[in-house]
């Protein structure tokens, strides 16, 4: 008998395989899943890659299959723009966080049965 995951089931898995990737990428989670009035940010991460702190606030979108095509393709001009808003609500929560820039980036994951995880990590969504 196979067991169904729940989309919240599918969506923490996600989230965490994503906060693993940008760990692995030598950044700093600073909070997960941080709700307020407007939303809800997945991950945000500190980078110091290149010689600055800069807060990233990441969008995770995770699907089990391309039924509906790619994850990332689900992230309209819509959940970009709440994404500035939801990244100076928690910036103005965190006035003890000090960063040098802010950056939106989103990683899609795919989780096939039978299959590793096929993650992709865009950065700077909201430059296009």
């Amino acid at each position: 008998m196979t067991t169904r995951r729940t989309r919240n089931q599918i969506g923490a898995t996600g989230e965490t395989l994503a906060a693993l990737e940008l760990q692995n990428q030598g950044m700093e989670i600073l909070d997960r899943n941080w709700t307020c009035r407007w939303g809800e940010l997945d991950v945000v991460a500190l980078d110091r890659s290149d010689g600055q702190r800069t807060a990233v606030f990441c969008e995770v979108k995770c699907r089990t299959g391309l039924n509906y095509g790619d994850p990332l393709e689900s992230i309209t001009y819509a959940k970009v723009r709440r994404l500035r808003q939801l990244s100076a609500e928690w910036l103005s929560q965190h006035a003890g966080v000090s960063v040098d820039a802010v950056r939106l980036d989103a990683i899609g994951v795919l989780l096939q049965r039978d299959q590793q995880p096929v993650l992709v990590h865009i950065t700077g969504i909201g430059d296009r």
